[in-house]
């Protein structure tokens, strides 16, 4: 398969064009495998870090990502008339603002099960402080400062023990969240890890990803209420909370001044891309939709069949 090709042999990315991924999950693999070379820690990278312009390995990224936009077109999300933008994100965020899964959680989930949706979840998305940094560039006026805001606070408002990812690492050490690798994902957690990647390596993608991690902003505050009301019922460590508490406080109000100050700023000095910041919403709510869905599917099933 393409994806075990790429990470058997990293230093044969320029030598793959050629090659077929076999299935929708080895193409998203091989795509992530791709998006590391621009997103990935140095560390993890090493020496392949040289190919991320490799016009070979340029060519590839290319191919896969217009078969995944092939897919993300064809998910047919419900309409919505999107002549104002600000409107058209807020009801899309309304329409699936807490999926069933994370009823299931709230309600029934034994721990061993709540370890595994997070560690699938993210919480509720990895990496978004890195997405909004760079969807930061080039921005200009209020929503710069918009997205800049957001990112201070994603760093703990300059307090390092504050910040997200110590709180998510905190949140991992202490109910010992396994790492789950990509061939263990749901594929559909891979379409979420993809878009993310697709958005973040190309610029002319700026306008979409404004509309998905606005819609991530807007739809994680009650979801991260949902894994509290768990946590609670579970009787989890105290440093399982904070990361959670956080996200449940602050992202109601980040996704209302994305919303209502950045996405409507943007626009009105734009107006004609105001269609293509609710396509970044609409791909978003398609790929999270379908990931919750699987996710209620795999564990409310396997409960169901617990005897």
């Amino acid at each position: 398969m393409l994806t075990r090709a790429l990470r058997r042999d990293p230093g044969r990315l320029s030598t793959l064009a050629a090659d077929q991924a076999v299935d929708q999950r080895d193409a998203l693999g091989a795509l992530i495998s791709l998006h590391d070379l621009h997103l990935a820690p140095l560390g993890r990278l090493g020496d392949t870090v040289w190919l991320q312009h490799d016009p070979d390995v340029v060519r590839l990224k290319r191919e896969l990502e217009a078969d995944f936009l092939a897919h993300l077109h064809g998910l047919r999300d419900p309409s919505v008339d999107a002549h104002d933008a600000v409107d058209a994100m807020r009801r899309i965020a309304t329409r699936d603002l807490v999926p069933e899964a994370y009823e299931w959680l709230a309600d029934e989930a034994d721990l061993v099960e709540l370890r595994e949706f997070l560690a699938i979840e993210g919480g509720p998305d990895g990496g978004f402080d890195d997405l909004v940094a760079i969807c930061q560039v080039g921005l200009s006026g209020v929503p710069k400062l918009v997205l800049g805001t957001n990112y201070w606070d994603e760093m703990g408002r300059g307090d390092a023990e504050a910040v997200h990812t110590e709180l998510h690492r905190q949140l991992t050490q202490a109910l010992d969240l396994p790492t789950l690798p990509l061939d263990d994902l749901p594929v559909e957690a891979l379409e979420r890890t993809a878009l993310n990647g697709l958005l973040a390596t190309n610029r002319a993608l700026q306008p979409e990803m404004i509309g998905a991690l606005g819609l991530l902003e807007l739809q994680a505050g009650p979801r991260c209420r949902r894994v509290l009301t768990a946590l609670r019922r579970l009787g989890a460590p105290a440093g399982a909370f904070p990361f959670y508490e956080e996200h449940a406080s602050a992202d109601p109000r980040h996704g209302k001044d994305w919303l209502e100050r950045g996405v409507r700023r943007y626009v009105d000095a734009a107006p004609e891309l105001g269609d293509r910041v609710v396509q970044g919403a609409r791909w978003r709510s398609d790929v999270n939709r379908r990931l919750f869905a699987a996710m209620h599917q795999r564990f409310a099933r396997a409960s169901s069949c617990v005897v």
